[in-house]
């Protein structure tokens, strides 16, 4: 790598680390000011607040990935025109096209570094921080998870009043379905241990209902232990306690898949997932429309005021992707063409633009 690059390369480092620790201060700010109505009561203190919000910062990362890397690279990259350095570098032979590249593949690397912090640091700190949490206001997680759940598994309608921590149930009734959508039988039972792969039912109360006769017949068997396999697994427990963007992307790829198999709606779940993996292009778009602002003319307009209106354009471009996201959602249309398109159409419109800047 050449001298010019390392050094557009570190600029475009440095102002991304002071964006970052400067955005993710505001938000724990504000978290923290929140989580004060919490302090003092049931022995919630002020350390506690604190390490509650430190243990959710890989969340905020994550979640705020590209606005940081957008602003990072256009403070960057103005930083550079406003002292007269980009225009050195065009002139020493680094054109238009060459520098947005640069900048678009050190911005790649960062949304690399973001996932990475999201998909295995994210999870297990966020756990840490809701357990902390329920520690200190001295209730256990027994306590914090005792919402029970209705799931469609194949032809078994399955329901539990209490999951207790996600392996052990209480109050459970599986309802199972013939090919002529009739009841045919139903277990209940007390609790139930939930293995990841079979229902351990103790004290199983079985109803069969028998169609044969000219009237329908019930009988009762009672059994001290009953299995039943199930197609779900233990993340897809957990994350019916969560929302869409607090699953991991592999959650939402079975999350989806099991929806999918069992013909429930997952739309929800998909467009958290198409926005997940269209991220780098997205960003890309966003950037390469800032780009034009920082190799625009400064005759008529100061680059400060470019610089604030190329923010300020990316930002809106990535709130109005997410507007489209609803909207497929809500009009039953394409999550991942409603998603894609105002990427593919940015990105295409502003490479045509920077060219012809670039050969101008």
């Amino acid at each position: 790598m050449k001298i010019r690059d390392r050094y557009i390369t570190k600029t475009l480092l440095s102002y991304t680390i002071i964006v970052l620790v400067v955005w993710t201060s505001i938000y724990s700010f504000f978290n923290f000011l929140a989580e004060l109505n919490s302090v003092e009561k049931d022995g919630y203190t002020i350390l506690s607040a604190l390490t509650y919000i430190i243990l959710q910062l890989p969340e905020v990362v994550y979640k705020q990935a590209s606005p940081i890397i957008l602003l990072g690279c256009i403070l960057g990259m103005g930083h550079l025109a406003t002292t007269g350095q980009l225009l050195i570098f065009r002139v020493s032979g680094a054109s238009i096209l060459k520098v947005t590249l640069l900048t678009l593949k050190n911005s790649l690397i960062f949304v690399l570094f973001f996932i990475c912090i999201g998909e295995f640091l994210a999870p297990i700190s966020s756990n840490l921080a809701k357990s902390s949490k329920s520690n200190a206001m001295g209730s256990s997680s027994i306590s914090f998870n005792q919402d029970g759940f209705w799931i469609r598994d194949g032809d078994n309608f399955i329901n539990v009043k209490k999951n207790i921590d996600g392996t052990l149930f209480s109050g459970i009734t599986v309802i199972e379905v013939n090919s002529s959508d009739k009841i045919e039988r139903v277990i209940k039972s007390e609790t139930a241990i939930f293995d990841g792969n079979t229902l351990d039912m103790s004290g199983s109360e079985i109803f069969s209902i028998d169609e044969s006769s000219s009237f329908e017949g019930i009988s009762l068997k009672e059994r001290n232990s009953y299995d039943k396999t199930v197609s779900f697994d233990q993340d897809l427990i957990d994350s019916l306690e969560k929302e869409p963007e607090d699953l991991s992307t592999w959650t939402l790829v079975k999350q989806i898949r099991f929806l999918s198999d069992n013909k429930l709606r997952s739309g929800i779940f998909e467009v958290e997932l198409y926005k997940r993996l269209i991220q780098p292009i997205t960003l890309v778009a966003m950037i390469l429309l800032a780009m034009l602002f920082i190799f625009g003319s400064t005759r008529d307009v100061t680059l400060g005021r470019k610089i604030f209106f190329g923010v300020a354009l990316g930002l809106s471009f990535e709130m109005l992707s997410r507007v489209a996201s609803a909207m497929a959602l809500s009009l039953d249309f394409s999550p991942l063409l409603s998603s894609i398109l105002p990427s593919i159409v940015v990105m295409f419109i502003s490479i045509i633009l920077l060219l012809q800047k670039s050969f101008s």
